[in-house]
């Protein structure tokens, strides 16, 4: 039997879903004939997706569609540094070069994805700083400086620092080595060092939850507002928009609009809509619903549409920095492997088919 709180969610879902129709298109089933508008044509700023290199080069269909539809790549993972420095002393750009060529014949633009993580910060690097903190500060340096120097003028723009502030509430996530070593200032470092190796790239602090979670919210406003006042070189912020089917529309447009007030580029650089929860720990999913109905697609549908049109609305377009969906499909999703659930966030198909979803970002470009 269905708990009073299933019951209310899906009455909210069907609530918002009855203005909306599904929405359909010819779909050739062939291997890569797409008939479905080609995002990046429609889109008055680029529009964007992670990919994860390795894998995509296996796959013909999935090669077409983001060919076709986006004007931005976001690596998965390839760009981190457990990826570019698995070994000290030891840089291994291999896929990124391949991905700078990609881009380059596809003419994408490449934001870097990213600098400075907890999460995929090597252990050879924490080892090390544990036991020589005054190495991490000059180790940074020389990483930022040699990573973002060698492709100066060929990734537009970079997280530099991901997820510095703690998963929930106010203040800095402490339970980094980064932090642990270096203090609250090694993300200014960061924004310091990437500037100087590259004067041109658009620079992001990027985090989750700043849409909805106000306390956290503050203290990233009280971060940009402390760097604007004394000249630290951020350029931009990314909400990384990972959100639920019942986040209010109006708490994100309110955290947005704050946001482009500060001035600089806002960036959804992570977007995908969930119908189920987590507690944002690994394994952390909660299953709420175990199968996509067609009331859910539809709903779905205007929570797409809803964003997109927020975001058009209240970030003025010399700001607009671009939507970037983690993901485009289902099949692919990380939701499902990091939180251990099934869910549907994207706005393609497990079979690689337009969604709903994606006839509501249509309409919203349009």
């Amino acid at each position: 039997m269905r708990s009073s709180r299933h019951r209310a969610i899906i009455g909210f879902i069907l609530s918002i879903a009855l203005p909306f129709s599904a929405g359909c298109a010819v779909q050739n089933q062939s291997a890569n004939v797409i008939e479905e508008p080609a995002l990046r044509s429609i889109s008055p700023f680029p529009i964007g997706s992670s990919i994860r290199y390795l894998p995509f080069q296996k796959d013909l269909r999935l090669q077409s569609l983001q060919k076709l539809h986006f004007s931005s790549y976001t690596a998965g993972s390839d760009m981190k540094m457990h990826q570019v420095m698995p070994m000290e002393n030891s840089f291994d750009f291999s896929v990124v070069d391949s991905i700078v060529q990609h881009t380059e014949d596809y003419e994408q633009r490449l934001f870097g994805h990213n600098l400075i993580w907890h999460s995929s910060t090597p252990t050879w690097v924490k080892n090390k700083a544990k036991k020589n903190p005054e190495w991490l500060a000059s180790f940074m340096r020389e990483y930022i400086h040699e990573y973002v120097g060698r492709y100066r003028g060929k990734v537009h723009g970079w997280d530099v620092v991901n997820e510095g502030l703690k998963t929930a509430g106010s203040g800095y996530r402490t339970d980094s080595i980064w932090y642990e070593t270096l203090g609250p200032q090694y993300i200014e470092m960061a924004f310091r060092y990437a500037h100087e190796a590259d004067p041109d790239a658009v620079l992001f602090y990027n985090d989750f939850n700043l849409e909805r979670d106000l306390d956290k919210f503050e203290s990233m406003m009280s971060m940009v507002g402390d760097f604007q006042s004394r000249e630290v070189p951020i350029s931009g912020i990314g909400f990384q928009m990972h959100i639920r089917m019942d986040i209010p529309n109006s708490i994100i447009a309110e955290t947005l609009k704050r946001a482009a007030d500060t001035g600089l580029q806002i960036h959804l650089s992570e977007v995908d809509i969930i119908f189920n929860t987590h507690d944002d720990s690994r394994g952390g999913g909660i299953q709420r619903f175990d199968t996509l109905t067609p009331e859910m697609r539809v709903a779905q549908k205007k929570k797409y549409y809803d964003l997109v049109t927020i975001y058009r609305k209240v970030v003025p377009e010399s700001q607009q920095y671009g939507i970037t969906f983690w993901g485009f499909n289902d099949r692919d999703t990380w939701i499902r492997r990091f939180f251990d659930m099934q869910d549907w966030p994207t706005i393609y198909d497990d079979n690689l088919a337009p969604k709903p979803a994606f006839w509501g970002v249509v309409e919203a470009l349009n």
